[in-house]
């Protein structure tokens, strides 16, 4: 019976460790509860959840046949928080594109506020039948690292949606899950948790877009800094979507490489 002692002092260690281990994380999640709460308060819902309709041809007057825009996503995508429909995202894209090519881009939106990437299916199921656009961005991810998406799932959907653009001739650009360490309404220490989240969200996009043959911008490699820096310029009024500045230095960063996408050779 002496010798079962040390295995049974063994096991009640152990057992202590793991209660111990059980009721820090069952705490841990319990503060971050809390404090997405809290961010969820602050943020609101000011802007509402609809983004202004940008879908026109823009810059009409130059000569040429307009090149086909698309854009899918989430609320980033659509432009929520830009208070003229020009300063949308995708408007920004779609000038940016225009003024170097010299030809008027025609701009379709079927980006979702609140989308998650197994929503992108749906999106291109709404388009019109026999849509084909020259070139498609994709903005997605936020919403998925919210959600505590599986990162596989992520990649399937997205990889889903660029093969089957691709299919139909369409160049494919993805920018990658922002940097939701930028968000300052999201207290500490959850929002330092959501930037590793969002940087491992946007390394597995990066992955599964480049295996799949489409171009990839990182958004928090190319603005995130700014958005660190600058949050009262770059965001707006719920602190949490880009404002018309937020929405610029985006499309900036998008822009050179939906220009290298359209002249690329297809195939």
């Amino acid at each position: 019976m002496q010798l079962l002692q040390p295995w049974r002092r063994a096991a009640l260690r152990v057992g202590a460790v793991v209660a111990f281990v059980v009721a820090m994380v069952a705490g841990v999640r319990l503060l971050f509860m809390r404090q997405a709460a809290i961010a969820r308060a602050r943020i609101g819902k000011p802007l509402g959840e609809e983004a202004l309709r940008a879908d026109r041809v823009w810059r009409r007057s130059l000569e040429g046949s307009p090149v086909k825009l698309l854009v899918l996503g989430d609320s980033l995508a659509a432009g929520l928080g830009a208070a003229e429909r020009k300063h949308t995202l995708g408007a920004r894209i779609a000038k940016g594109v225009a003024r170097k090519l010299r030809r008027p881009v025609r701009l379709r939106t079927a980006a979702v506020v609140g989308a998650e990437s197994h929503q992108l299916s749906g999106q291109l199921d709404s388009l019109p039948p026999g849509f084909r656009a020259d070139v498609a961005v994709i903005v997605v991810g936020g919403n998925d690292v919210t959600h505590v998406n599986s990162t596989e799932s992520v990649a399937r959907h997205l990889r889903a949606a660029i093969e089957r653009l691709q299919a139909q001739g369409t160049a494919v650009v993805v920018g990658t899950c922002p940097d939701l360490g930028a968000l300052r309404s999201v207290p500490q220490p959850l929002r330092t948790y959501l930037s590793r989240m969002s940087r491992r969200m946007a390394a597995v996009q990066a992955r599964a877009a480049t295996r799949a043959g489409a171009s990839v911008v990182s958004l928090r490699k190319t603005v995130g800094p700014v958005f660190r820096a600058d949050p009262a310029e770059m965001f707006s009024i719920d602190n949490f979507h880009p404002s018309a500045a937020g929405y610029r230095r985006t499309a900036e960063a998008l822009v050179p490489a939906v220009i290298a996408a359209i002249a690329a050779p297809a195939g």
